[in-house]
């Protein structure tokens, strides 16, 4: 079905690879990844806020996230959690840009590890664009900058003890 709307196959596949030291415990890292409240802080670039976000977080679970920005708003993401290791791993994937027929333009598949370091956080983010609608290649190519801005945000948010 994915020829009928455009959405093919990522010839290369674009790759997004990032690692972060977070002055944070693991713990309150993964938190900040798994708990909605917090996950809607500071996902997404610079500039979009996430009025709505729902985790189920198991493998199998869903999420939902709306995205907001006065550039783009109501932007909605959807995914899926193909594995979930408390304070270790998270495995997921992501589709956005969702036409009127339900088809999106852009599937992703994210890896995202946390490891003790120096009594810090590492943070590794490995996204991988599995299908890309051609209309949507400026999300494409900005896929690092995306990330990079979030993980920024996710600092941000660590810094701030009194979120936990």
């Amino acid at each position: 079905m994915a020829e009928e709307n455009n959405l093919k196959p990522v010839q290369p596949v674009r790759e997004v690879n990032l690692t972060r030291i977070l002055d944070a415990p693991r713990d309150l890292v993964f938190k900040a990844w798994t708990d909605p409240q917090r996950l809607a802080v500071w996902w997404g670039p610079h500039g979009f806020t996430n009025p709505a976000c729902e985790l189920d977080l198991r493998p199998g679970g869903v999420f939902r996230i709306c995205m907001d920005s006065p550039e783009f708003p109501n932007h909605w993401v959807d995914g899926l959690f193909l594995e979930v290791i408390p304070g270790e791993r998270l495995v997921f994937t992501n589709q956005a840009f969702r036409d009127i027929g339900g088809h999106y333009g852009l599937e992703v598949l994210n890896t995202i590890t946390f490891s003790d370091y120096q009594g810090k956080t590492k943070l590794t983010v490995k996204a991988v664009v599995t299908k890309l609608d051609p209309k949507r290649q400026a999300a494409y190519d900005g896929m690092e900058v995306g990330w990079t801005q979030s993980l920024d945000r996710l600092d941000a948010l660590l810094e701030n003890a009194a979120v936990y």
